[in-house]
């Protein structure tokens, strides 16, 4: 898992790119990103299959802010971000990633 973040100079905008790659991702058949910045609806914000193998998507995110934020790989299986900024209590049970702008 990786996080690049680039802030642009323009904007309050931070262009946030998500990728995921290892053995354990290779017979995924779907993985979603979900959180804060799509209101945790699925579906929302499916993460894309490069022909490497690497899955990823690129999100611009508003700076000054935190994110909470988990994949869901083939539909049942919820994973927390390794490269998270920090972790906090969902309220569930487990924790949500936490992308810190």
């Amino acid at each position: 898992m990786s996080i690049e973040k680039k802030f642009l100079k323009a904007k309050p905008v931070c262009k946030v790119k998500f990728s995921l790659s290892g053995d354990q991702y290779k017979s995924a058949t779907s993985i979603l990103l979900v959180g804060d910045f799509n209101n945790w609806q699925l579906g929302e914000t499916p993460i894309k299959k490069s022909k490497t193998g690497v899955w990823s998507v690129s999100l611009d995110l508003e700076t000054g802010k935190e994110y909470q934020y988990r994949y869901l790989v083939d539909g049942t299986n919820w994973e927390n971000d390794s490269d998270a900024d920090k972790y906090i209590p969902s309220g569930l049970g487990s924790e949500n990633s936490v992308l810190a702008l």
